[in-house]
């Protein structure tokens, strides 16, 4: 059984690196074959600024419920965020707030650049996934200079330890997503 795993560009930066990461990322995770990929890129995602006052107010436009779907759909997840500030860009913390069930039991991982690699984005947002009642796994990839890791198309140069280390996240994915995946169909997650 293939596993679906939604891959999610964080910036919404102009110039940004992300989609080349994601990309790159997506790619693995097809050559692994225990997942059916989707990539979401926030570029293309149109959330309403303001929420909603609680969790029985939806707020939801009928376009946001695709996305929601896709989401929802997902066995696991992989979040490539570039690091802002110390921290992870504000498009990921509003597609979270806006879908608050969707993350539940299911596995997170994190492909970062920026300062140290993004290694301060991806704690502050194992955090934030922890609340979603997610699993964030332990190995990440990250890209210090990232700038000079990719190729004038945005290939990735001299990708064999990042291959490996992706290698290392997809397989830790793929453990906790079918462990989870049964889980949820044998008992369903609640949160009370």
């Amino acid at each position: 059984m293939a596993l679906n795993l939604v891959v999610i560009v964080g910036s919404v930066r102009n110039g940004r690196y992300g989609p080349h990461f994601a990309n790159w990322f997506a790619e693995c995770a097809r050559r692994h074959g225990s997942f059916d990929v989707d990539v979401v890129d926030l570029v293309d995602v149109t959330l309403p600024a303001a929420l909603p006052a609680g969790p029985e107010e939806s707020g939801r436009s009928s376009a946001m419920a695709g996305l929601a779907r896709r989401l929802d759909d997902a066995d696991a997840f992989v979040v490539v965020t570039p690091e802002y500030n110390h921290s992870y860009p504000a498009s990921i913390k509003h597609l979270v707030d806006w879908h608050s069930e969707e993350w539940r039991a299911k596995p997170v991982g994190f492909v970062s650049y920026g300062g140290m690699g993004g290694l301060r984005a991806v704690e502050h947002l194992r955090q934030v996934f922890v609340e979603t009642h997610s699993v964030p796994v332990r190995d990440q990839v990250g890209f210090d200079r990232h700038w000079s890791r990719l190729d004038e198309d945005g290939n990735l140069l001299d990708a064999d330890g990042a291959d490996a280390a992706a290698k290392t996240l997809l397989d830790q994915l793929a453990w906790w997503a079918g462990v989870l995946h049964d889980a949820r169909e044998k008992t369903p997650y609640t949160v009370s």
